[in-house]
């Protein structure tokens, strides 16, 4: 092929690649890697193929700067394709915001056009399923972003990977010999989880209350959508073929009133909850709002939950924290000497807890 054009030479390169590629699998010199990681429910993956440094110079050599004829294809101003071989692409399952930039889901061409500034632009491009970037279209262009080049330990491959992930954001970097090229991600994670929640609710999912009650319950954790929130947590209650009244699902409705401000209502409903609850859900529900500070009423369900379970482990152990919170030590040692006759066997924690709780009573301090 000495005497053949070089784009001709490259051509019938790839052709005999392609050939003896459907004979036999080979080894290549840079293989093919993926890297995927989940910002909230959205996955982002990337698919390229690592070339090594081997004591060759990179940047501005190898790679060359900016926007360049290679010499075979369509384009007569080329980036470089951000790894090697087949073009590297890069998946979103949603739409993100790239370095502040909108960019709807899909899949993506992803290259770079670099600068001796140390700068990278950062091509996204609607032709993922070219070879390298020989027939590179701007037109085709999704989003350029740019980003700034970082001094980086030494990588003699070239890899890509996730930095700082969080719920909603993540950055997704380049790194080869002593460079990286850092690129943000972000996410709108509460919208995208609302609207597949939306989706999963009315699937087969939808006929357990359960699903209900999680769905609801992360909108008022997240305090995004509350009458949604409340609605759901009422089909968790009462919807046909699925609802069930539990003191989960009485309990989870409360805690979306009480978010919404409507406390009085969110009360009632947990006063019919506990009637239906066991004595440690009814526990549990005391020590909250004890971490309220509301300790008038936590008082009163330590003292419900004595009435309605007056035997079980830990309604004493309950009722000995209602009554310290309200600085009524004397009741409040009664009750924990009960309750350290109701200690389940082998617990040593709760025994050895309640035994130092004691010494605190009869020194006039609270247990809480």
């Amino acid at each position: 092929m000495k005497n053949l054009p070089l784009a001709a030479a490259i051509s019938l390169s790839f052709c005999s690649a392609g050939l003896l590629g459907q004979a036999v699998t080979l080894p290549e010199p840079s293989p093919l890697a993926s890297v995927s990681q989940t910002i909230g429910i959205t996955d982002v993956t990337v698919a390229y193929h690592r070339p090594s440094v081997a004591k060759r110079e990179i940047w501005g050599k190898l790679v060359p700067y900016g926007f360049n004829d290679l010499g075979f294809g369509t384009s007569k101003a080329a980036p470089w394709r951000a790894g090697a071989n087949e073009n590297t692409t890069v998946t979103f399952q949603h739409d993100v915001a790239v370095a502040g930039s909108s960019l709807k889901a899909g899949t993506y061409g992803l290259s770079m056009a670099l600068s001796p500034e140390g700068t990278a632009t950062v091509i996204f491009s609607r032709d993922a399923d070219v070879w390298g970037s020989f027939f590179y279209d701007p037109a085709h262009d999704a989003l350029r972003v740019t980003a700034k080049w970082e001094d980086s330990p030494f990588h003699e491959q070239l890899t890509y990977d996730f930095t700082d992930v969080t719920k909603d954001s993540a950055v997704l970097a380049l790194s080869w010999e002593k460079k990286r090229i850092p690129i943000p991600i972000k996410v709108d994670t509460n919208a995208i989880v609302v609207a597949s929640l939306k989706q999963e609710l009315h699937s087969s999912r939808g006929f357990q209350y359960q699903a209900w009650v999680e769905a609801s319950n992360y909108l008022m954790e997240n305090n995004i959508e509350l009458p949604l929130a409340l609605e759901w947590a009422q089909f968790a209650i009462s919807g046909p073929f699925t609802g069930e009244r539990t003191f989960g699902t009485l309990s989870n409705k409360a805690d979306i009133l009480e978010k919404m401000g409507r406390s009085a209502e969110a009360s009632a409903v947990m006063d019919e909850a506990m009637k239906i609850g066991t004595a440690a859900e009814v526990h549990q529900y005391g020590r909250a709002q004890l971490a309220r500070h509301n300790t008038e009423r936590s008082l009163a369900v330590f003292k419900l939950n004595a009435q309605l379970h007056p035997d079980a482990w830990p309604v004493n152990y309950g009722l000995a924290r209602g009554y310290s919170a309200v600085g009524d030590y004397k009741s409040a040692l009664e009750a924990l000497v009960k309750a350290q006759a109701q200690v389940p066997a082998g617990d040593t924690v709760n025994a050895g807890a309640i035994k130092a709780n004691i010494e605190k009573l009869k020194k006039g301090l609270d247990i809480n």
